[in-house]
């Protein structure tokens, strides 16, 4: 009796982180998403203030999105790793 209570403990509690790691991976995305436009939105803005500067601009708005894109995509490996393990 007392194997099958700590059985359905785990199980219940499998249900929850899983619950949780889809409302992580939802929000990882929605900030990563956030993050990546407010960047280009401020770098045209730049670019439109100070034409001059436009390709230093965008080459610094290319590695700032590739580095939120990156720690975002190992953040939803994690959290598809935590709903498939």
């Amino acid at each position: 009796m007392t194997t099958l209570l700590i059985l359905l403990q785990v199980a219940n509690v499998a249900i929850y982180s899983n619950v949780a790691a889809v409302v992580g991976s939802a929000a990882i995305v929605f900030g990563a998403s956030w993050g990546i436009a407010k960047i280009a939105s401020t770098a045209l803005e730049s670019m439109a203030r100070q034409p001059e500067a436009a390709g230093d601009i965008r080459s610094s708005m290319v590695v700032a999105a590739a580095l939120i894109e990156g720690v975002s995509f190992f953040a939803v490996i994690v959290c598809a790793l935590v709903i498939l393990l």
